[in-house]
């Protein structure tokens, strides 16, 4: 099992122990989407993979709030940030500008991007390197700026 499968699990006995029931509803959530790749897959997400779930995950709830904030509902808006905050923990830590912007100029340079049409390629190369690190969405708009 991997090492960030085991802190998922250790968080969720920990918030069973300290009836912290918002917080243990958001980490069975978790796991549940993880337990749902090995029946359906028959593989045990390593941690790059459940870095990639976590990150959809919040990623779904960033949108929610988005959502609920425009519909006026608050309360709900907010349950969907502190789902963001608890998902977080298990995240990498993030890339700074100074290092995102390195590792998006060794990738355009190895791959020789030249123009739009390249974007794929140096996606391809910095996706491995930046999921859970950085927003995908904010590097996107970086890269078309620098190739546009």
């Amino acid at each position: 099992m991997s090492a960030l499968r085991d802190q998922l699990n250790q968080a969720v006995k920990a918030a069973m122990k300290a009836k912290e029931k918002d917080r243990l509803t958001t980490l069975r959530m978790a796991t549940a989407a993880l337990k749902q790749i090995e029946v359906d897959e028959r593989i045990t997400p390593d941690d790059t993979r459940i870095i990639a779930v976590l990150d959809k995950m919040m990623k779904q709830r960033k949108d929610a709030a988005q959502q609920f904030t425009d519909g006026n509902r608050e309360d709900l808006a907010e349950k969907e940030r502190f789902e963001i905050t608890v998902l977080q923990e298990f995240m990498p830590k993030a890339l700074t500008e100074d290092e995102l912007n390195s590792l998006i100029d060794a990738a355009i340079e190895s791959t020789g991007a030249a123009g739009m049409q390249d974007m794929g390629k140096v996606m391809g190369i910095l996706k491995p390197q930046i999921q859970g690190k950085a927003d995908m969405g904010n590097v996107s708009k970086q890269i078309k700026t620098r190739l546009g």
